[in-house]
């Protein structure tokens, strides 16, 4: 039997307590187990991971709002974390489970004050899609169009802070967060942040038109246009552009060359935001992207947008020339601009720097096609993620640069799930000369 949705903010206070509970519980008993000698074998200690991960991704699924947002933004690291969490909190990126219609209704006319049927011809009961902090639903207006109405879950604003402190609180007492308390609390204030601004449906709808105007001449990109008059602050009315899922991308319907001209775009779009337009998405995981087999891109969800100070792009454009050019000396004090190095600290051993750049550089090493279908460059990374703990008061988040990293981590994924096949060396290096690619 489904549970009732919890739309209180102590009914979330309660249900997250119970799951911080149950998890702490767990990891102190496997704290136990090794303190007595009595080591968990491999696959016990993995069963016990996915029972933690479990409980936390359904909870996190039904509560919905900031503590499955968190849980999204966990499930991007892929291998950074023990595999049964990155498991589990990858559904967290599928549909959530949806709230019930009458509970859409209710904050629908709570929030533009008339009943549904004078603001619709129609609204389907059935959601279109289920996310984190609201749920879709496809609508006519009286003049035919057809629209989706975005209405953000009871609850889910007010209960933010609260939601946060106690999903750290789970977090912490189950052993998951390995940082230093000073970067846990700049992690968590940079997603408040940014979660306060995606709470606000008047907020995306101007980033919405921001976003619009950036890219009005990119024939390629399509961004749907807000419905003031059906807009508020928890309710977000856009009309109906569709676009196929990341799944439906097949080789049935798309080419490879469609493919790599997608691959290119993308490129192209995240390049022109973080150095022309220095504002950028920052929540690209591949619900919020569609595509079209004659190459359109689609994006949506704009709740979630970083506008980045131009000293922070400027010293991250320099960052990523000095290790193009392999000068670690410049990528050290570049670092140190960025604010993602600790300025006290002795410079970093330059082979530090070098076995990164080895890495990371993979996709833009030459003019050859990089197959982002067999990329393990993830894989490499998480290998590596060991020898950061040598450095470890060398560096700190780089807050203002979090969602860059973000950004491209997300659109790195979608190249591999789409199958692009392209070499990036040359936009790169036109971008980092402040030029654009034909």
């Amino acid at each position: 039997m489904a549970r009732k949705p919890v739309t209180t903010r102590s009914g979330r206070f309660l249900r997250l307590a119970g799951m911080t509970a149950s998890v702490a519980g767990q990891y102190a008993g496997q704290r136990a187990r090794r303190f007595l000698g009595r080591e968990d074998d491999e696959t016990a200690r993995s069963e016990s991971y996915s029972r933690m991960a479990d409980q936390i991704a359904d909870t996190l699924g039904e509560l919905k709002g900031a503590v499955m947002k968190v849980g999204q933004i966990a499930s991007q690291t892929q291998d950074f974390l023990p595999k049964e969490f990155s498991d589990a909190l990858q559904r967290l990126q599928k549909e959530a489970p949806p709230m019930p219609f009458e509970v859409i209704v209710r904050q629908i006319e709570s929030e533009l004050g008339k009943p549904v049927e004078e603001l619709f011809e129609s609204l389907q009961a059935k959601p279109y899609a289920a996310a984190s902090i609201g749920q879709v639903h496809k609508a006519r207006l009286f003049s035919g169009e057809e629209v989706i109405v975005k209405v953000q879950y009871p609850g889910v604003d007010e209960s933010c802070d609260s939601d946060l402190k106690q999903l750290r609180m789970a977090l912490k007492l189950g052993g998951l967060l390995k940082m230093p308390k000073e970067s846990v609390d700049q992690l968590f204030a940079e997603i408040r942040i940014r979660l306060k601004e995606e709470l606000d449906y008047v907020n995306e709808a101007e980033n919405l038109a921001l976003f619009r105007d950036f890219h009005s001449e990119d024939d390629w990109i399509r961004i749907p246009r807000a419905i003031e008059s059906h807009s508020g602050r928890r309710i977000l009315t856009l009309e109906l552009v569709e676009g196929d899922h990341i799944s439906e991308v097949t080789p049935e319907r798309y080419d490879q060359d469609t493919i790599n001209r997608i691959g290119h775009r993308i490129f192209t779009m995240m390049a022109d935001q973080l150095f022309r337009y220095q504002c950028i998405h920052g929540d690209p995981h591949a619900g919020n992207f569609a595509f079209r087999p004659d190459g359109t891109i689609i994006l949506y969800d704009f709740g979630c947008v970083k506008k980045l100070k131009p000293e922070i792009v400027e010293a991250y454009r320099k960052a990523l020339v000095s290790a193009l050019e392999e000068d670690y000396a410049a990528l050290d004090r570049n670092l140190i601009a960025l604010g993602a190095r600790v300025e006290s600290q002795p410079a970093v051993d330059e082979a530090y720097y070098a076995m990164w750049r080895d890495i990371l550089i993979q996709p833009f090493q030459s003019d050859t096609p990089y197959d982002f279908a067999r990329s393990e460059l993830h894989k490499d990374v998480a290998a590596k993620t060991t020898t950061v703990f040598k450095y470890l008061d060398y560096f700190k988040p780089p807050v203002e640069s979090i969602f860059i990293d973000r950004m491209i981590a997300g659109h790195y994924w979608m190249m591999k799930r789409l199958g692009v096949q392209a070499a990036f060396r040359a936009d790169l290096e036109l971008y980092l000369r402040g030029e654009r690619p034909d």
